[in-house]
């Protein structure tokens, strides 16, 4: 059985916890970097024992923190509020129950000005995280390789064209998942891929007809 030795020892952060402050950090960072556009507020509805601790573990501040775009092991995590202040950024906290997620969950919303992104992730360890719903499509997303979302037309060929671009420019595709509400909907595509997606290759997929809207998150 091969074991990280990141899951032993936990990662370079600011503490207390792995799970409740350094994966919360990076929970909230990754789904600013999903959102991919300027919000002026932040929610956190935090779920099971995220909602028991988040005083006394930090987690209200690193979720502010990532929001903000702060790594965990970044020494201003504990003064997020202020900075969040500084920034104009407003922010709130409130408990949720949801069914069927990790103890350490939480809902994020991001109030944008045409609207809302919505996701729910969870911090399952070690600072380890996973993202497993976004605007209300299914995902399985870790934060620790490249990937492209894609929003788009459930239409014949949308697939293909993007597979095709990213081969052009030599992007092997290492995961695909796709996520629709019905047949003829709008669909959500995930490609984890094993190199960062420039900016003119993500133009290129942009451009292509019924992708309404692509995000590269370049994981650091």
């Amino acid at each position: 059985m091969q074991i990280s030795v990141f899951s032993v020892l936990g990662p370079i952060m600011i503490g207390p916890s792995s799970s409740h402050t350094a994966g919360a950090a990076r929970l909230a960072r990754i789904a600013a970097q999903i959102a991919a556009r300027p919000f002026s507020r932040v929610s956190f509805g935090l779920h099971g024992s995220f909602a028991r601790t988040y005083r006394g573990h930090g987690t209200d501040k690193a979720l502010v923190a990532g929001a903000l775009g702060l790594r965990e092991d970044d020494e201003r995590l504990a003064q997020s509020f202020c900075l969040a202040a500084e920034r104009g950024l407003a922010y709130g906290f409130y408990e949720i129950a949801l069914e069927g997620v990790h103890e350490n969950t939480v809902k994020i919303e991001f109030d944008h000005e045409d609207g809302k992104s919505v996701m729910i992730g969870s911090s399952i360890g070690g600072g380890q995280i996973v993202i497993t719903e976004v605007d209300g499509f299914s995902l399985d997303y870790h934060g620790d390789t490249a990937a492209l979302l894609l929003t788009q037309r459930d239409r014949k060929g949308v697939i293909s064209r993007v597979t095709g671009i990213l081969a052009a420019h030599d992007i092997n595709i290492g995961v695909m998942k796709v996520s629709r509400k019905a047949k003829g909907d709008l669909a959500y595509c995930m490609l984890e891929v094993d190199a960062p997606v420039g900016d003119e290759v993500v133009a290129k997929i942009g451009a292509c007809p019924d992708v309404l809207r692509v995000r590269a998150i370049r994981p650091t």
